[in-house]
């Protein structure tokens, strides 16, 4: 409908003034529910086309389209606004073609469409997924389906931090406490044994820093010098030398860790095309910074360290090797960008990637686009902000984070508790009730995490995020279950939908329905643009409420009007049709029961 009515106002431009405008120039929207009307064009960018003050534009424009576009019935004009009111028809065939496209909203991928690579998750294998990595494998897994949505090729691609100091901690004291431990014989989830031994090491660690201060050692060389640090140091150098003993050890805890990831990552609905691993990308990146550094474009200090000098880009220096020659993040990430444009023809590199790393990449791109890849300057730091529970800030060394794993299992449990006192689950078989609970308690958790602006810091309290009245995942998936319970008692009825009238006079919230699904596409296509999931969360919210408000303002089934009741049926099923779609967008699935 949007895209007649542009058409239209390109002609009026044209046979008013003579002149040429694109529909991208022109900003046509909802009408603002104060004002009267269906659709608004913004009349001031026509200002230097028409010279003529806004309202006399605005005037020239309306009355065009009144007399030449037949989907306009009438206008108003509100200084530089043109109110555009619609015939009803337009309704009732915007509603047919919604409800005969298939994959409304969604632009086919084509042999020739670009190709986006979105990565996320990036764990590291010294500790389980947490609260903070939940909301970036959401985010990025949702960012994915709506870049698809829009047209594009996408890679899902993870880079699994395997390798460095972090991930000899545990294994060292893997080798100190954990006696042959394996999660098979403890129970424990491999991911989660061995973040125990990561939290280990650093009960160890401080305890030996208080030794050595208490025996007059100041606190920083007390930290350099604590025999566990300098073990682990030890360890890591023996792993970059290839070190048999540490390299089997190494090889054994990751395969516990990643069988604990594997598990995590199905529950949570998200997965990857490709994933790329620091043991092998790291050797990749040293060996492009040498050869940056035999072009003078980085250059070696005395202690033999090797650094990139950006203060002449407003930056400032950037270690890129260790004096020891071992390597740092932002090598292994020169790395990684090699390897993956040399096994894709990537047009878009997208980083999910907290907001904390901001720094960071604008050296990456700096770095990638001086060592001669054209990608450097194109790639797209996707920075979001920090989740914290009420209680504040986690910590994992401490062993204060909010494992992904315990919070899905609350939510579920949380959601199964709220459904059976509501009695939403009632007439369900205990494996629907099971399966239903799942959903909810999922549907709520990505919800609540995906509705916020990504690029806020945010508070997840899972109390808040299982209301069935609220802005919630479960709000939405129960308004789905209650559309489709109309749906399925209409079949069961012998209810059949005949040829809608096209001349029927419907309410206000019948036609502004109509116009929220039309405007789905729209919604895809901006959150696309601006890499935002919140505005697909934040939309399926307005229909829904907006579909409830209308469900309990009018008759459904017992409409006597046979002919308002099949509009009814047909705008019901399109509502869910969009729901699930929007939805789906999120990775939240929708029940047809509840």
């Amino acid at each position: 409908m949007e895209e007649k009515i542009l058409e239209a106002v390109i002609a009026a431009v044209k046979s008013l003034y003579n002149a040429d405008v694109k529909a991208t120039e022109l900003s046509l929207s909802k009408t603002k529910k104060e004002f009267e009307g269906d659709l608004t064009l913004v009349v001031f960018p026509l200002l230097k086309i028409s010279h003529q003050k806004p309202e006399d534009t605005a005037e020239a424009i309306g009355s065009y389209l009144k007399q030449n576009c037949a989907e306009v019935s009438d206008y108003n004009v509100i200084k530089g606004f043109l109110n555009l009111s619609l015939n009803q028809t337009c309704w009732v065939d915007t509603l047919l073609q919604i409800d005969s496209t298939n994959n409304f909203g969604f632009k086919p991928v084509t042999d020739n469409s670009p190709l986006y690579m979105v990565e996320y998750s990036s764990p590291n294998t010294n500790k389980p997924l947490h609260l903070g990595h939940l909301r970036n494998n959401l985010l990025g897994y949702s960012l994915s389906k709506i870049l698809e949505a829009n047209g594009y090729k996408v890679v899902k691609t993870n880079i699994v931090n395997d390798r460095g100091i972090h991930i000899c901690k545990s294994m060292l004291a893997w080798l100190k406490h954990g006696n042959g431990a394996t999660p098979e014989s403890t129970g424990i989830k491999g991911d989660h044994l061995v973040g125990d031994y990561y939290v280990a090491f650093d009960k160890d660690y401080k305890a030996q820093i208080k030794e050595l201060m208490d025996g007059g050692m100041s606190e920083d060389d007390a930290k350099a010098n604590a025999p566990i640090i300098k073990e682990a140091q030890e360890m890591l150098r023996k792993w970059e030398a290839g070190d048999a003993e540490v390299r089997a050890l190494w090889q054994k805890m990751n395969t516990w860790v990643y069988a604990g990831f594997d598990e995590t990552y199905r529950r949570m609905g998200v997965g990857f095309d490709k994933i790329y691993y620091e043991s092998d990308t790291y050797l990749v990146g040293k060996k492009k910074v040498e050869e940056g550094l035999e072009k003078g474009i980085f250059y070696r200090r005395a202690d033999g360290s090797v650094w990139a000098d950006l203060t002449k880009d407003g930056l400032d220096e950037k270690l890129l090797l260790r004096s020891d020659g071992t390597s740092v993040y932002m090598t292994q990430d020169i790395g990684t960008a090699t390897l993956r444009f040399s096994d894709y023809n990537i047009d878009k590199m997208i980083y999910v990637v907290g907001n904390e790393q901001n720094y960071h990449f604008q050296v990456l791109s700096l770095l990638l686009d001086k060592l001669g890849f054209s990608f450097g300057k194109d790639l797209v730091h996707f920075s979001y902000g920090m989740v914290e529970l009420p209680e504040g800030k986690m910590k994992s060394r401490e062993g204060t984070v909010v494992d992904s794993d315990d919070l899905m299992d609350e939510m579920v449990n949380t959601a199964t508790q709220i459904s059976k006192e509501l009695g939403k689950l009632d007439g369900l078989s205990e494996k629907e009730v099971a399966d239903t609970c799942e959903m909810i308690g999922m549907g709520a958790l990505k919800y609540f995490l995906l509705k916020v602006d990504p690029r806020k810091n945010m508070v997840f309290n899972p109390k808040e995020s299982i209301d069935f009245n609220g802005n919630t995942g479960s709000f939405i998936q129960y308004t789905h279950a209650r559309i489709k319970s109309v749906l399925r008692k209409a079949e069961e009825s012998g209810i059949n939908i005949g040829t809608l009238d096209k001349n029927l006079q419907l309410s206000d919230k019948e036609s502004g329905l109509v116009q929220t699904l039309a405007s789905f596409p729209s919604v895809v296509e901006q959150a696309g643009v601006e890499y935002s999931p919140s505005q697909i969360a934040n939309y399926t919210y307005d229909l829904v409420k907006q579909y409830n408000q209308f469900y309990h303002d009018f008759q459904i089934l017992k409409e006597e009007n046979e002919a308002l009741r099949d509009f009814r049926l047909v705008l019901s099923r399109n509502v869910a049709k969009v729901i699930k779609s929007a939805m789906g967008l999120l990775g939240i699935s929708v029940p047809e029961k509840m």
